[in-house]
């Protein structure tokens, strides 16, 4: 394997945004919702390592969630 398989990447999906005030964020407890700015047909954003890579869909099976990669964002796939 060569010295970049070795490479360890934080991968992130960000399912949408939200601003708040801070005391409403301190005044949160369990079981709390933050409405996104998103909608659930919308694409999510894939990170790597807090830069945009790629969009993508989530993907539901049983108890498990993925996420589909459907638009690469860098390289020659843009």
């Amino acid at each position: 394997m060569s010295a970049v398989g070795e490479v360890y990447i934080d991968i992130s999906v960000v399912l949408g945004q939200s601003t708040m005030p801070i005391h409403q964020l301190l005044k949160m407890g369990r079981g709390a919702v933050i409405e996104l700015d998103s909608r659930e047909s919308e694409p999510v954003m894939i990170l790597a390592n807090g830069k945009l890579i790629a969009r993508g869909e989530i993907v539901i099976s049983g108890e498990h969630i993925a996420v589909s990669v459907t638009e690469l964002l860098f390289g020659n796939n843009r």
